[in-house]
């Protein structure tokens, strides 16, 4: 994609959310999210289709509101944050599914895998806010294994059930600001 027919967008992280839902106990759900991360969008001059979407966060700004919690998913037991200090995904694709969906289509690494995953993307439409700012507004949905992703540690309750579930919901809200040509 030549620059000179394209767009380069970056995240706006004070009006984005990356966040993830696991199952925990089986029974309910734990919120998690990454607050340092940053994010390029390279469009064709109109419109995103077609983009390229580039990713990465910080693994240790993983936070889900308890410390403990927090430190044993930096751990080696599961992102291993010292070893493998980001996360990253690159788009293959980014194709229109209706007037305001798409899906993004690309690969994402945690720590030494790289698999591809499929993202359901709602296109919130693009605004000048006011002060003078091209933006514009996207919602991100998937599910990834994190098994698939070495990430495998587990514990089993009396019961029998596990301690953490293997499927993660992935969601983003994710507001983007044109950056100058």
């Amino acid at each position: 994609m030549s620059t000179a027919t394209t767009t380069l967008w970056a995240i706006d992280p004070t009006h984005s959310s990356i966040q993830f839902k696991v199952k925990h106990l089986v029974i309910s759900t734990v919120t998690g999210e990454f607050t340092d991360y940053s994010a390029t969008v390279q469009a064709p001059a109109e419109g995103f289709e077609g983009a390229k979407v580039s990713f990465e966060a910080q693994v240790a700004s993983i936070s889900t509101g308890v410390g403990q919690r927090d430190d044993h998913l930096r751990s080696a037991d599961f992102f291993d944050a010292q070893t493998y200090p980001t996360l990253r995904f690159e788009s293959t694709r980014f194709a229109a599914k209706g007037a305001d969906a798409f899906e993004l289509e690309g690969h994402l690494t945690i720590r030494d895998t790289t698999l591809p995953v499929v993202l359901a993307v709602e296109f919130g439409g693009v605004v000048v806010d006011p002060y003078g700012q091209t933006k514009a507004g996207f919602e991100l949905t998937g599910k990834i294994s994190r098994k698939a992703f070495g990430l495998t540690w587990n514990a089993t309750t009396e019961a029998g059930g596990v301690v953490v579930g293997d499927e993660i919901k992935l969601v983003a809200s994710v507001q983007l600001v044109k950056q100058a040509a």
